[in-house]
């Protein structure tokens, strides 16, 4: 077998083990909403004794050794089901731990997630937290689903370090987000850390990439589910999938959803290929802010297209819309991403 056709088993066998996790319908999502963690443990559990978490760990480190192409696939079909359960962020993390903390990350003994972001709408990892004397200072925010953690990878200009969250001198305060998910900010004063290596904007790259591969299941899911709906809603006598206006919007919408599979396929191929940094930026922004922008166009026009149950919070297709919501500026909205698309992509991609 090949090393193309040994990568599509791959992704073919990832994309039918997500069916295992990812729900023929919804009612296991909405029970989840507004309530802590945001997620269910026990799946959690269940998604790491099939390996996800350890996706991007190396084998000789007890991990799958799997590719982003491979990640993103996976990613795409979380996306498809609204799964809430921390994989990006754990698969983040994890790619940055060794030893204890790696076992126990991979394994599910312990939700360990990263905590990189000081300000909004940004991409750096730096900020102003200092990591020094095994000692971490600082404030993190925008931290997906920590209400469920039990440590952090927090990133500061001194590096990257492990904080456990029962540890002296953390306080983790959470808010409520549109998908009934859950943001931390996490407050750091002379917290006892342990310092780890490991390159956190390179894990955040990947992180950023499998958050827009997400949101193309995101946005593949609620446009099937709105073309089954045109099928069967009658007006006037007729299906209204029947009308040409509505098709002509529907053909647009499938527009939408195969650039950005393309975008999303194509950067994963460059970050599994190539090193180079500026190429490597150009690729994830390019697809992140495509990803971002389609994604909230095709929800939002799947609810118009439902018509007025499509604004009711008993339509499916709002919950997609939610999703698309929260995780459009994760990583960096499509603006921010599109700037440095321009500042970063080589003449010959512009």
């Amino acid at each position: 077998m090949s090393a193309a056709e040994e990568r599509s088993e791959n992704i073919r066998l990832l994309r039918e083990s997500a069916a295992a996790i990812v729900p023929a319908d919804l009612r296991r999502i909405r029970a989840l909403r507004f309530q802590d963690p945001g997620f269910d443990r026990a799946v959690w559990s269940e998604m790491c004794d099939m390996g996800w978490a350890a996706l991007r760990v190396p084998e000789a480190q007890g991990g799958s050794g799997l590719g982003v192409q491979e990640y993103c696939a996976l990613a795409e079909e979380l996306g498809r089901g609204l799964v809430p359960e921390p994989l990006i962020g754990a698969v983040t993390a994890a790619s940055l731990l060794t030893g204890g903390a790696l076992s126990d990350a991979i394994s599910g003994a312990k939700v360990i997630l990263p905590a990189w972001q000081e300000r909004a709408n940004s991409l750096d990892c730096a900020g102003d937290t200092t990591l020094a004397n095994g000692r971490a200072n600082g404030r993190k925010m925008f931290i997906a689903q920590a209400a469920g953690a039990d440590a952090f990878v927090v990133s500061g200009k001194d590096g990257i370090a492990l904080v456990a969250r029962d540890a002296a001198g953390v306080t983790l305060t959470t808010e409520r987000t549109q998908d009934g998910g859950n943001f931390g900010t996490l407050t750091l004063d002379n917290a006892a850390c342990t310092p780890l290596h490991g390159d956190m904007a390179a894990a955040l790259e990947e992180a950023a990439l499998a958050t827009g591969a997400y949101l193309l299941g995101v946005m593949d899911r609620v446009f099937a589910i709105t073309l089954d709906y045109m099928k069967t809603r009658q007006q006037f006598g007729r299906a209204i999938g029947s009308f040409q206006a509505l098709q002509h919007r529907a053909a647009d919408l499938k527009i939408q959803v195969a650039l950005t599979r393309a975008s999303v396929e194509a950067a994963a191929v460059t970050l599994d290929t190539s090193q180079h940094p500026a190429l490597r930026q150009a690729a994830v922004s390019r697809a992140k802010a495509r990803a971002a922008d389609a994604a909230m166009l095709v929800t939002r026009q799947c609810i118009q297209l439902h018509g007025g149950i499509g604004y009711t919070d008993e339509a499916d297709a709002g919950l997609f819309l939610r999703k698309a919501m929260v995780l459009s500026s994760l990583h960096g909205g499509a603006a921010l991403h599109r700037a440095r698309y321009a500042e970063v992509a080589p003449e010959d991609d512009e």
